[in-house]
Order: structure tokens, then sequence, then C-alpha cells
């Protein structure tokens, strides 16, 4: 499971049936501060996430498979399965 940070969304009226009926986000690797990190992963929104909010992203294809009711495998591999409203950390002592 990977903390991101919702970027963008994607529209395409052409795409594989597993992505069908489907809000498909863009999504960046984030600290818990919300400063992101490098790269960008595209994932099949499940809780209504928006542009800006922080999400718990699960990113194996077997989690995707379970989550959405698939029988089979699809070439769908990272899916939002939270929106995070605090995060509580503790700093490491030096």
């Amino acid at each position: 499971m990977i903390l991101c940070k919702v970027v963008g969304s994607i529209v395409s009226t052409v795409k594989h049936d597993s992505y069908r009926n489907q809000k498909i986000l863009l999504v960046r690797p984030a600290n818990p501060d919300g400063s992101t990190k490098g790269g960008t992963m595209v994932a099949v929104d499940t809780v209504g996430a928006g542009e800006g909010n922080l999400v718990l992203v699960a990113s194996e294809g077997r989690a995707a498979m379970e989550l959405l009711g698939f029988s089979a495998r699809q070439p769908l591999r990272s899916v939002v399965i939270g929106i995070v409203d605090q995060i509580h950390h503790e700093r490491a002592a030096h």
C-alpha cells in the first residue's frame, strides 16, 4: 500500500473493458506531510477521491482484481482504497 496525492484525472472514451465505468485518477507517491515524490501512477478510484486528496493506493493486481470483483486477471494494477483524514507521525529520536 502506498500513500499518494491525487494530482489529476483521466478521461478516455476508448479503453479496455476493465476500465469501463471507472473513475481513473492520476496519483503521485507522497510523504506524510503531503509533499509529493517523483513518479505518477494511474489508479482506479473506489472511494470518491478528488484532486488534492491524500489517498491510500493498493498497487498490486490481486487487490484490484478482488476489490473490483474480476474473476480473472485484468490489465489494471492500482486502486485507490481510502481517503486519508489525518496522519499522526512521531519523529524518530536521533
